[in-house]
């Protein structure tokens, strides 16, 4: 047995419940949802971090979880809006290594929350500094020409 509980889904050795396969992804329903409806959607291979998806996995993925959505408004389960969820990494709350789009289905008094920190409201930093935190990641990017083609400041 694997020690990503997606994979064991995904080969068969733990029960889900599909909401969409194809090649390169699939879509199930999360064990533990925050509503009723709240898909996951994961590439088929295991890839642990969202910088490790290839690009097709990637657009897959949002594409499924697009429709998702789409499909969780239509099917008359309670969803008056949807939240989607990427945690990339343990410190932004990743429970299993193995990356995934989480499609919450949302709708008044819910009771679901993301809080921000204490300073959220009241720290704005200075134009230079938003500047300065740009340029650090864009001289990190890959080189990737439709995200540098695409960068205004080049």
């Amino acid at each position: 047995m694997s020690s990503c509980i997606f994979c064991d889904i995904l080969d068969g050795l733990e029960e889900a419940s599909f909401v969409h396969r194809d090649e390169l992804v699939s879509a199930f329903m999360d064990t533990r949802p925050i509503n009723t409806g709240h898909v996951l959607v994961v590439p088929n291979l295991h890839h642990p971090y969202l910088c490790d998806l290839p690009r097709e996995a990637g657009e897959r993925m949002f594409t499924v979880a697009r429709a998702v959505a789409s499909g969780l408004r239509r099917s008359g389960l309670e969803c008056e809006g949807i939240n989607l969820f990427v945690a990339d990494g343990e410190t932004a709350m990743q429970e299993v290594l193995h990356c995934h789009i989480h499609v919450i289905p949302r709708y008044s008094g819910d009771g679901f929350r993301l809080r921000f920190g204490a300073h959220y409201h009241f720290v704005r930093p200075a134009r230079w500094e938003l500047d300065a935190a740009a340029e650090r990641v864009r001289c990190a990017l890959p080189d990737l020409p439709w995200i540098r083609s695409s960068d205004p400041a080049r």
